[in-house]
């Protein structure tokens, strides 16, 4: 029987029951309120930007706000405005902000933040990079944890792209809630549909380790490449509105373990083994609920459903930008009319995901649909409770990033 009801630490001895909690825990209704952001940055010398950076050189810089994989005695201490800091495997640093209720006090909170850890690594001669990927430095790692090793044995398997994301990469994560029962499966549906457009408007990641990839956004297609069954979208467009709750329950379940968490540093399990596998004895001890919270944090397709909407396909923003596509994706997805209009403007494109990655809005059919569906956004913006100078401020980002794809400077 399936059941939604199961306490932290339960053995799972059926797919309905993990079927249900993940039902649970993913998606929790209610009326949209809460905005959040997660910014990741690659690290790198003031002076010397293709200098490796050493793990206690950037512990040191960050202080007391260094997360507990540079520091294991570190106190972890928010930032002055409540975001936290974590540091990625190739030296990343990411604050992920606290929810707040109106997107000008996430703007003014989270500013304030990034001009706090600014300051932070610049003492320490370090700055905050500002594309998706890494422009300098070959993939290396930095941060080493059981979880990392086993993230790397599992995709060294599949090539070399693993690396590539976890050393090099850097993204803008936007967190919405999911809104209510009758606008949650809308507002999933086009958190995915606008996306490869969006991921063609705002893709910073063509330059990698001193060269030209040719691709609009080398950082996403090395997400691609990695293991599309922990990847790829759990949207499809001939979905359109269908229930959500079923489709990323079904991903989950049939996606293979990345990792076993158990004493010692090899956390790394045989390849293939699905958490379906796991609940019917594919491995010596049953998984539990905490196991299958961990399992769907190794999970990483374009949108990730935690409770409220985890918006992962865009590349990390030049300074100060961030607010441009959080303030898009926030109007877009605000009311069920922009959202039919969005859903309508991406037919064409919701699904090319690939093709954004590789050419952005070089692909005309792409720079189509991104001009109809930031219209909209634009047209919304003053319904997210944005000041009007930061609206015009993103109006006049989107009309940059429009511009180069019709030959205008850059």
């Amino acid at each position: 029987m399936m059941s939604s009801d199961l306490d932290s630490g339960t053995i799972l001895h059926a797919v309905d029951d993990a079927a249900g909690y993940i039902a649970k825990i993913c998606f929790k209704t209610g009326p949209p309120r809460l905005h959040g952001v997660e910014l990741e940055w690659t690290v790198h010398d003031a002076a010397s930007p293709s200098r490796p950076i050493e793990p206690d050189r950037l512990r040191n810089a960050l202080g007391p706000h260094a997360p507990p994989t540079l520091d294991p005695d570190s106190p972890a201490a928010p930032l002055p405005s409540s975001g936290t800091v974590s540091v990625e495997p190739g030296g990343q640093v990411e604050i992920s902000t606290a929810p707040r209720r109106s997107l000008g006090e996430l703007h003014e909170s989270t500013t304030s933040d990034i001009a706090h850890l600014d300051s932070l690594l610049g003492a320490a001669g370090l700055v905050l990079g500002g594309t998706g990927i890494d422009p300098y430095r070959a993939p290396a790692p930095v941060v080493d944890t059981p979880r990392y090793r086993a993230m790397r044995c599992a995709f060294d398997r599949l090539g070399n792209a693993g690396r590539t994301m976890m050393y090099s990469t850097a993204g803008l994560q936007v967190c919405l809630d999911a809104g209510t029962a009758d606008q949650y499966p809308e507002r999933w549906a086009t958190a995915h549909a606008v996306g490869p457009a969006l991921l063609a408007v705002f893709a910073t990641a063509r330059r990698h380790a001193g060269r030209d990839t040719g691709r609009a956004s080398a950082r996403m297609a090395a997400w691609h490449r990695i293991d599309p069954a922990r990847t790829r979208p759990a949207w499809i467009p001939d979905a359109g509105t269908a229930d959500p709750v079923a489709a990323w329950v079904g991903y989950a379940l049939a996606a293979p373990l990345l990792c076993v968490r158990r004493d010692g540093t090899d956390w790394s399990v045989p390849p293939g083994i699905t958490f379906a596998d796991w609940i019917a004895g594919a491995l010596p001890q049953r998984p539990s609920t905490d196991d299958l919270d961990y399992h769907l944090s190794t999970l990483f397709p374009p949108v990730r459903p935690r409770g409220y909407l985890e918006i992962r396909y865009l590349d990390a923003q030049p300074a100060g930008e961030w607010i441009a596509p959080v303030g898009v994706l926030t109007a877009l997805l605000g009311t069920h009319r922009t959202r039919s209009a969005a859903l309508e403007a991406s037919e064409p494109v919701a699904g090319r995901w690939t093709e954004a990655a590789r050419s952005g809005l070089r692909d005309p059919e792409l720079a189509r649909a991104a001009g109809t569906v930031l219209d909209l956004a634009l047209r919304a913006l003053d319904r997210t409770g944005l000041p009007p100078s930061t609206c015009e401020e993103i109006a006049r980002i989107v009309a940059r990033r429009l511009a180069v794809a019709r030959g205008g400077p850059s």
